[in-house]
């Protein structure tokens, strides 16, 4: 008993000695899952870069909850790593972290202000925005899936170890019996299935002589799948959908990669154009409320009526109720866009207001540009005695990407990555029907087995020990015949793939008509916006010379109150509408390169930009 007893806890040791932790575990599937995303990146994008779903320790949002120290309704906000670990949980920390703290500490200033440039808001979305987190997490889910397909596909070994204490009576028998077995398994991408065991028992008698006895058997078989169910296409379909998938999500993950720095752009340059309203609209207020005073002196030196005065009043306090407004407008939207961004919204961000500056410079300097050369077809006189000529705008007075609409839709349909995942969702359509078609036929299987040497039991302990004799075996072959009398399910899944193919083709000639829609609206969104620039260049330069002239007229005496009140509303229309027009322009800009695929974006959320020498010689 003791031997036997002894050996088998000894057994149990080693086995469990040899399991893996939970944490172990993770880190296996985390060290497959990026070598299965680095393979797939560079075969769907041709290139490698850093993949990882794991957050920061000290992340931006977090420390900003800190340095702010605004209100939270507890740990479940701050973060993973700040949950009490519940009874039982597996393993000494909650969650995985990269080491160190978010690189963009540097953004807060000493009074705890997150100052953000735009560069600097494209990594803090790249880092904190929770689609852009799950995204990369449906990347990752799609490398375990494959995986787990890849596994069904390997040698598989399964182990299993018992003992057994037995009382039989009549007579009485008392003894143990310890039973060790050792499984192996193979499924081939043919159709194939290989298995084979061996079993080990170790008897021993506690009752009468006490005798102990050893036995040993092993077997193995083969089934062939002859008809149905055979075929590497067939039988590795689930696997070959699997890799395709990690494909998709990966081109999926770099188009998303492109939409949300766009997002980023347009809501960060949106929330600078609402604080450039609000300087217009306090610039305003402040010329009104020195206009009222003035009109009221003069009114009192009798030389204004106070109809005058009362309507300078009234203009003074609309520009303050759009002043307000400004202001309210302009804070709801650095909330909105701070939650973009995934940070508390109730916390103390500032954008840089250069960034403004910079783009009226960069912006005038392309659009000054692409207007020298329509003045200069322009500048053809028009007869003395012929109509006037109309010049509608042209797009090869734009920049580089004002291209023609026929090639600008065909660079997009040759480069958009959701388009590619379309047309890969045709053909996995295609697969499916050619799978329902094989469940269709009649199955056929052939299999062979055999099975040799000879166990121990309580009944036989009293026995020579066993022996693992080949001579001695039982060995079968079998043809087994599944006629296909009965194939109702089948038959209604084989229609339905046909269904699904349709529907898989029409997806693909939708999403093919939106991208051209897509293009060709943004080419005309962008003349547009050069157009309107243009023209809010000019209607500015025109209002304040109006102004002037109009303070001038008024200080004179020659003109009524009425038309320096119009003369300031207008002039704050055409500073917002330049604004306006300058935003649009550069939003615009972007968009195009996105729907074009042009503009490339890295993981970390920064982005390059397209340039016309990137397509010499293609």
């Amino acid at each position: 008993m003791a031997v036997s007893a002894v050996a088998a806890l000894a057994t149990c040791a080693w086995l469990l000695a040899g399991c893996k932790s939970p944490a172990q575990y993770r880190r296996e599937a985390d060290k497959v899952a990026a070598d299965i995303i680095r393979r797939k990146q560079a075969e769907a994008l041709g290139k490698t870069e850093p993949f990882t779903i794991e957050t920061p320790e000290e992340t931006l949002r977090r420390r900003l909850l800190a340095a702010q120290q605004l209100p939270h309704s507890g740990p479940p906000v701050l973060g993973s790593d700040r949950l009490e670990r519940p009874k039982h949980w597996p393993e000494k920390e909650l969650a995985p972290h990269l080491g160190g703290t978010c690189d963009l500490d540097r953004c807060i200033d000493d009074n705890g202000v997150l100052r953000l440039t735009l560069i600097d808001a494209l990594q803090v979305a790249a880092a904190g925005n929770r689609d852009y987190q799950s995204r990369k997490e449906d990347v990752f889910r799609a490398a375990l899936d494959l995986d787990l397909e890849d596994d069904e596909f390997r040698s598989t070994f399964a182990g299993a170890l018992e003992t057994l204490f037995s009382v039989e009576t009549d007579p009485t028998v008392t003894g143990f019996e310890n039973t060790g077995t050792v499984d192996w398994s193979k499924r081939l991408k043919a159709g194939a299935t290989i298995t084979s065991g061996i079993a080990l028992d170790l008897v021993k008698l506690m009752t009468g002589n006490r005798a102990s006895s050893f036995g040993i058997t092993a077997d193995a078989s083969i089934t062939i799948p002859l008809l149905r169910g055979s075929g590497r296409h067939i039988v590795a379909e689930p696997l070959t959908q699997a890799q395709r998938d990690v494909i998709y999500e990966i081109w999926s993950f770099e188009r998303f990669k492109k939409t949300v720095s766009v997002r980023v752009a347009s809501e960060y340059l949106s929330v600078l154009q609402q604080l450039d309203r609000i300087k217009n609209a306090e610039d305003n207020y402040r010329r009104l409320i020195d206009s009222v005073t003035r009109e009221r002196m003069l009114a009192e030196a009798g030389r204004r009526r106070q109809i005058d005065v009362d309507r300078t009043k009234q203009d003074e306090l609309r520009a303050r109720q759009s002043w307000i407004s400004a202001q309210q407008t302009y804070a709801s939207r650095l909330d909105s866009f701070k939650s973009t961004l995934g940070l508390p919204t109730d916390a103390r961000v500032e954008l840089d207001r250069g960034e403004l500056a910079r783009l009226v410079e960069s912006g005038t300097k392309a659009l000054d540009a692409t207007r020298r050369k329509e003045a200069e077809r322009l500048a053809v006189p028009v007869a003395e005695g012929k109509p006037t000529q109309l010049n509608p705008p042209r797009r090869e007075d734009g920049g580089p990407l004002e291209m023609d609409p026929e090639d600008a839709v065909r660079l997009a349909l040759a480069r958009r990555l959701d388009l590619r995942v379309a047309h890969g969702r045709v053909y996995d359509a295609q697969r499916q029907v050619i799978v329902a078609a094989d469940a269709l036929r009649a199955g056929l299987d052939f299999s062979l087995s055999g099975s040799a040497g000879e166990s121990r039991s309580l009944s036989s302990a009293d026995e020579p020990d066993g022996r693992l004799d080949p001579s001695k075996g039982s060995y079968d072959a079998l043809i087994g015949l599944d006629l296909p009398f009965e194939r109702t399910s089948e038959r209604n899944t084989y229609r339905e793939s046909y269904i699904s193919l349709e529907r898989q083709i029409r997806s693909a000639q939708q999403l093919e008509d939106e991208i051209k829609l897509e293009v060709r609206s943004a080419l005309r969104q962008l003349l547009a916006a050069r157009e309107s620039y243009k023209i809010q260049q000019q209607a500015l330069r025109l209002a304040e010379k109006r102004m002037e002239n109009t303070q001038l007229l008024l200080n004179a005496g020659r003109i009524e109150t009425r038309e320096l009140l119009d003369a300031q509303d207008d002039l704050v229309d055409a500073q917002n509408l330049l604004t306006e027009a300058l935003v649009t322009y550069r939003v615009t800009s972007l968009e195009l390169q996105r729907d074009l695929s042009l503009l490339e974006v890295n993981e970390k959320g920064l982005w390059r930009e397209y340039e016309p020498a990137q397509d010499e010689g293609n």
